[in-house]
Parts: structure tokens; C-alpha cells; sequence
């Protein structure tokens, strides 16, 4: 009989284990999380005890139970224009002042989970470019990282289901920018997909591979780390962002440990942080 429960000694080597590979905090007492994101590969890799796993999994001997382990506690699935305030400063404010400065705008979606934020981000330029024919010829890159290798592969295919497109996605959005995919499924149109690509990223590591960024998108994750790695990494997205450049946090959020780098600019509503030249 497969045994579910996660000893004490077993939950605090895979928090510490955790928080060293991707940086995640677990809390006290979430072993109703580790049990529920993990249930399945028990069956899977034909283990008898979470806790057989768990120690399975922090060995490294069995990269693809590692691999799957990481995924399972990193992935969270999103919505479609999450908070709505950032897209519609994206359409009414922000892309028309860039737009009369530059020709070329490079925005990055950290953590891109289930891939709805970047795929948001690219019909909210659409829909810019829509209302401003002039600026048409802007052309706009998306990059759209996360830690989920097979989040990832997911996320390119631009396939969901029914569930997935009730959560934020209005009808109108839904009729412009999705297809009937032959799964069933609805699938963003090609003219959003053209514009993003996605790119396996730990945040704890270096990004001076990415290139500069006019705007980052890094939201509702830095909840999850330590007030030195939330610092570390908002410093490193500062390296990345052109001067000036604007960094979108999540409701909850600040740059209260990175504050020497961003300014806040208050909005109406709504708030981001600019790159302090």
C-alpha cells in the first residue's frame, strides 16, 4: 500500500532541497502541497512512500523523477490579462509613447507559467497596433521564460481547453485570437504565436544571455523566494533593462529590497517601476 504521508525529516530536506535548486520557500506545514503535487508520480515511478520519493528525487539519481518533481512544484497555472491594469497601460499609454521613440521592442515574460501572460501580452500589442495603424511597423519580440521544460513544450503548441480559456479571456478575445484545433482544443491564432518564443530559465541564474529588455514582466513569483533572492533577482532583471526601461511586479510585490534601482510611477490605476537611469 502506497503511503502518502511526508515525514518531518523528509519535508524539511526536500524544503531545503527546494529552495537550493529553484529558490522556492516552502512554509511550515505545506505538506498537503508536497503530497498534492506529487501524488501521481508515487504511481508512476512505482514507489511506496512519498517519502521514498521525496528522497529519490533529492539524490539526483533519477534525473527524470527530478526533472518531473521540479516541474510538478514549480508550475502553477495562470489567467488571461491577470489584473487587466498592466495590458491596458501596455495599449493606452506605454506602447504609444514607445512607439513614437523606437521601431523595434524587446518585452520579456519571467516565469510564464502556462504561457497565458506573453500570449496576453502579444494580442495586447495587436490590439494597439489596431488602434494606431501608424505603428504597424513596430516590430515587437516577446520572450517568455519559465523553470518547466514540459511546461514549456506546452506553451509553444499555444493549445487549452475550455477551462483554462473561462479564466480571464473575454468572448470577443476569444472569437479574434483562437482556432479550433483538431484535438479539440482552441489554439492561439498564428499571428500572436509569431511573436513569442520560450526559453527554458532558472531565475537564480545568470541572464546576460537574454539581451536588454524595454519591459519585464515578473509577476506573482517573487512571493515565493527569500527577501535575498527576490533581491538578487530583481538587480539582475535591472541589468537587463534598457534605461528606463519598466518592470511589471505582481499586486502584491515590491522592489522594496532592490529599491536603488527602480522608481515607482503610480498609475491610474495601477503601478509599475521604471529603471532608475
Amino acid at each position: 500500500m502506497v503511503n502518502k504521508d511526508v515525514s518531518p525529516d523528509a519535508y524539511r530536506r526536500f524544503r531545503e532541497f527546494l529552495e537550493q535548486q529553484c529558490g522556492i520557500v516552502l512554509g511550515d506545514n505545506k505538506q498537503y502541497l508536497v503530497r498534492s503535487r506529487l501524488a501521481g508520480l508515487l504511481y508512476e515511478h512505482q514507489l511506496a512512500s512519498m517519502d521514498e520519493l521525496l528522497g529519490v528525487a533529492i539524490s539526483g539519481h533519477n534525473r527524470n523523477l527530478l526533472q518531473q518533481v521540479i516541474d510538478a512544484m514549480t508550475t502553477n497555472e495562470t489567467l488571461w490579462f491577470r489584473d487587466s491594469y498592466p495590458f491596458d497601460l501596455l495599449i493606452n499609454q506605454i506602447l504609444p509613447e514607445l512607439a513614437t521613440k523606437q521601431r523595434r521592442l524587446r518585452i520579456w515574460s519571467a516565469a510564464c507559467s502556462s504561457g497565458q501572460e506573453p500570449y496576453s501580452i502579444g494580442m495586447s500589442v495587436l490590439e494597439f497596433q489596431r488602434k494606431s495603424p501608424a505603428a504597424r511597423s513596430l516590430s515587437v519580440e516577446i520572450v517568455a521564460t519559465d523553470l518547466s521544460s514540459n511546461m514549456l513544450k506546452k506553451c509553444e503548441q499555444g493549445l487549452y481547453d475550455e477551462l483554462s480559456l473561462s479564466r480571464g479571456l473575454s468572448a470577443d478575445r476569444r472569437q479574434r485570437y483562437f482556432t479550433q484545433h483538431e484535438s479539440g482544443m482552441m489554439q492561439v491564432s498564428p499571428e500572436v504565436r509569431r511573436m513569442v518564443s520560450f526559453r527554458s530559465l532558472n531565475l537564480l541564474h545568470s541572464y546576460s544571455m537574454m539581451g536588454k529588455f524595454d519591459i519585464v514582466f515578473c509577476r506573482n513569483v517573487l512571493i515565493y523566494f527569500s527577501t535575498e533572492i527576490k533581491q538578487k533577482i530583481l538587480q539582475q532583471i535591472a541589468g537587463q533593462l534598457q534605461p528606463g526601461g519598466i518592470l511589471f511586479l505582481g499586486a502584491s510585490e515590491s522592489v522594496a529590497s532592490a529599491a536603488e534601482s527602480y522608481r515607482m510611477v503610480k498609475c491610474n490605476p495601477g503601478l509599475y517601476y521604471a529603471k532608475k537611469d
